[in-house]
């Protein structure tokens, strides 16, 4: 106790049969350990089995006080102690190699070789567990292509001459150090069968997996921390949506409809307070990090509405004149009276737009639209009369028309995703317009709709001239289009009769540009030589 005047507890009561039990069976085991004695006296025989190695030393019998009796006893004992120093050895050896490659034995050090301590069948067992380091069939793939000579070969029993090189080792080999790639490398699952790569398929996969690990080194940083699950949804963006809220313009957005190259469609309800005919609009927000889509600057660069503001500007400026030009673009064709969705407001990247479809339903794309065929002869006709009004009225080519960027809602085709769109006076205007009218022609002449035109005659319906004139003229201009350097050069004049040119472009014939070549040349070649003896002269 602590303190002589602290509480003692109260001992608990013990029941008296307890007791007796307890004495009883005292008595009992002296018995039997006398009886036991008195019997070993007697006989004065003591013999050491196998299972009398295992028991403690106080269970071990003796016999009598010989010397061979000692002899076998310290044999015995000497045998055991030997036994369990080398399992704390070989516990000790596999916590220092732990899971390094290079590995450090303890063998030389153990009180009792592994031959001498252990029958036959033991000796099996620890070989095959020791030393093989692989449980699936690899490890035999291994123990093969180890058992061959520093020579290089080996003659086997069949008299056949076997390699370091031979193919069906090299290739299981190449297998085995496939599973060794890295976890984002997926090389799926080569234990379950007789898998077999060559050098050179196995060098290939290397170096594609050392390209891709050196890529993700190197794309891991602010874009792929950034940007989340929904592609594209990076912290700005979800500021700009969050604002869009809190300005009575959304009340919630809902989910995905769509992702693209380009964007991600989103589908969200107006606020209450909001002016709108409808509650649900759609949301197009450009990608702004990891995005696919590397090819605006060709669309936007001949434009003259925003030619000024293109240059050495970072992808997210690009990304946002990019959604003013969808825009400009969609208040157009809504001004031409061609069915697209109404834009309702545009901030950075973010694109507020009409939903087209019921109930929540995004309206279908043509290309899964399932129609009659009557249904597709109609489609068909407001596609051509939409292109022939974006051409005059919008004074527009869409540039990317197909079955993929035509809505099909209420018997009615829509046109959207018109970013790429480009006016008439663009340099590739007119090879967009031959694409767009390829592609509406394809599809519908897979629908079976009759009495489709060619792409060659729906281009000159709408245009109004042949693709092939479109194609002379722009090599007519290409090659008579001279250096911006020499424009301002005294002594270079460019003679060129338009008139007599275009008449000979619709007989077919591009007029021979020779003559006008080589005057330009002849006077380019004198300019030069004048300048030359003038920067000469004051040498003279």
């Amino acid at each position: 106790m602590s303190c002589p005047w602290a509480k003692i507890e109260k001992p608990e009561p013990i029941n008296l049969e307890e007791i007796i039990s307890e004495e009883v069976a005292r008595e009992l085991q002296a018995k039997e350990e006398k009886k036991f004695k008195s019997q070993i006296e007697g006989t004065g025989n003591f013999i050491i089995t196998k299972e009398s190695e295992d028991l403690p030393l106080n269970d071990l019998s003796l016999t009598s006080n010989g010397t061979e009796n000692d002899e076998m006893i310290a044999r015995t004992l000497q045998m055991q102690w030997d036994k369990e120093y080398d399992e704390h050895l070989k516990r000790t050896e596999e916590k220092f190699n732990g899971a390094s490659k290079v590995s450090i034995s303890f063998e030389n050090y153990r009180r009792c070789p592994l031959v001498d301590c252990s029958s036959d069948s033991e000796k099996e067992e620890i070989v095959d567990i020791r030393d093989r380091k692989d449980w699936d069939r690899f490890d035999a793939v291994k123990r093969e292509f180890d058992s061959i000579p520093q020579c290089g070969y080996k003659i086997k029993s069949d008299g056949k001459m076997v390699t370091k090189h031979d193919g069906v080792m090299s290739g299981r080999k190449n297998a085995c150090k496939l599973l060794s790639f890295p976890p984002e490398f997926q090389t799926g699952d080569g234990e379950n069968f007789d898998l077999k790569l060559s050098n050179k398929v196995f060098n290939s996969l290397k170096m594609h997996s050392k390209h891709e690990q050196a890529r993700r080194r190197k794309f891991h940083d602010k874009k792929e921390d950034q940007a989340t699950a929904t592609f594209g949804f990076d912290q700005p963006t979800r500021l700009i949506l969050l604002k869009m809220i809190n300005n009575q313009l959304l009340s919630e957005i809902n989910g995905v409809i769509s992702i693209g190259k380009e964007a991600v469609i989103l589908h969200a309800n107006f606020d209450p307070l909001f002016p709108f005919d409808s509650k649900d609009c759609v949301i197009k927000v450009f990608k702004t990090t990891l995005c696919e889509y590397k090819q605006r600057d060709q669309y936007i660069s001949n434009d003259h509405r925003f030619k000024d503001r293109i240059g050495k500007q970072t992808a997210k400026k690009t990304v946002h004149i990019w959604a003013e030009k969808e825009m400009a673009n969609l208040m157009r064709l809504e001004k031409a009276g061609i069915p697209c969705p109404r834009v309702v407001k545009l901030k950075k990247h973010v694109l507020v737009m009409s939903f087209i479809g019921e109930n929540g339903r995004a309206a279908p794309k043509l290309k899964d639209t399932l129609m009659q065929p009557a249904d597709y002869i109609i489609a068909y006709d407001q596609v051509v009369q939409g292109m022939k009004k974006l051409f005059d009225e919008a004074n527009l080519i869409h540039g990317d028309l197909s079955e993929y960027n035509i809505l099909w809602h209420e018997d009615q085709c829509y046109f959207i995703d018109v970013s790429q769109a480009v006016e008439q006076c663009d340099e590739s205007a007119f090879s967009l317009l031959h694409r767009d009218c390829r592609n509406v022609t394809n599809f519908f002449t897979k629908k079976g709709v009759p009495e489709v035109l060619s792409p060659e005659d729906l281009f000159k319906s709408i245009s109004g001239c042949d693709f092939s004139e479109q194609i002379a003229l722009s090599k007519m201009k290409e090659s008579f289009k001279v250096k911006p350097h020499l424009l301002d050069k005294p002594g270079i004049e460019f003679k060129y009769n338009f008139d007599t040119a275009w008449e000979q472009s619709q007989l077919g014939v591009i007029p021979p540009v020779h003559s006008v070549t080589q005057e330009l040349d002849l006077n380019v070649n004198k300019v030069i030589q004048e300048d030359t003896i003038l920067v000469e002269s004051p040498k003279a």
